[in-house]
């Protein structure tokens, strides 16, 4: 059986039996935070769970390294529109120890591209275009500047509005510990 069929044949038996029911809650988050969080497994449970978050405490925005890279991408986006439209009023960035983006290497990553199958041709045309893949696969020399790096993107976004915390931590995936790195409160 495929993941696809097995997903669609547990979801058949959750919404029969209205297991959906213990998840409802508005679209707006009732502790009007957003955390942006990287998209490492170990931190699928774990995160809510230290953080005491349950479904509907939170909007969580999840990427490569918790990192926002362009100020006006999808990532800044979704911050904007959870500030403007869903009542957020304070962002967490949460980094973690032993996160792959520190260790990411471009040239390491652009040879799996070309041995799954991506052509010269095609990486040529990127690099022709303008994009630079080896600083747009770049990871972070670490933790704590890449966490202080999105932070300080955010507190500098000409839309944010006047008064929001951004605050940065760094968690640990195995216990769940968190390090305070930015604290909001006192840095605006």
């Amino acid at each position: 059986m495929s993941h696809i069929s097995e997903i669609l044949d547990f979801n058949q038996k959750f919404v029969e039996k209205k297991e959906y029911e213990a998840y409802l809650t508005s679209r707006f988050p009732d502790k009007k935070m957003i955390i942006i969080t990287c998209m490492d497994t170990r931190l699928v449970e774990l995160l809510p769970k230290a953080m005491n978050f349950k479904n509907g405490d939170v909007k969580v925005i999840k990427n490569a390294g918790a990192v926002i890279s362009q100020p006006f991408g999808s990532v800044m986006r979704s911050v904007m529109v959870a500030l403007y439209e869903l009542n957020a009023e304070e962002v967490i960035v949460v980094g973690h120890h032993g996160c792959g983006m520190a260790a990411l290497n471009a040239d390491h990553m652009i040879n799996s591209i070309k041995e799954r199958g991506i052509s010269e041709e095609v990486l040529s045309t990127l690099e022709n275009s303008g994009i630079k893949l080896t600083k747009w696969l770049r990871g972070f020399d670490s933790i704590q500047e890449g966490v202080i790096q999105t932070v300080e993107l955010i507190k500098r976004h000409p839309l944010l509005p006047p008064g929001v915390p951004v605050h940065g931590m760094i968690m640990d995936p195995t216990t769940g510990a968190l390090e305070l790195v930015s604290d909001g409160y006192t840095s605006n």
